[in-house]
């Protein structure tokens, strides 16, 4: 069975358990695949880069209720009337 890889730098379970921080870094930022017998298992994936892909999907999620609500009948106020 083949699977794809989502990352430009892979390791193997094997490297991961011998030194977790080296492959961690090892791709500067960037995720790395962690393959098992060649198939890829997990991404190891910096906080950084994480925490920006937190923010995208939420970012999604708000986009996705304001086009879901941009077709509701709007109400008129003023901000002295709030």
């Amino acid at each position: 069975m083949t699977s794809r890889i989502l990352a430009d730098v892979a390791a193997s379970i094997t490297e991961l358990k011998a030194n977790p921080m080296k492959v961690a870094t090892s791709a500067d930022g960037e995720p790395v695949a962690v393959l098992n017998r060649n198939e890829s298992v997990f991404y190891c994936v910096p906080a950084e880069a994480y925490e920006m892909m937190m923010d995208r999907l939420e970012d999604l999620e708000l986009l996705a209720i304001a086009k879901e609500r941009e077709s509701e009948e709007s109400i008129s106020a003023s901000i002295d009337g709030l």
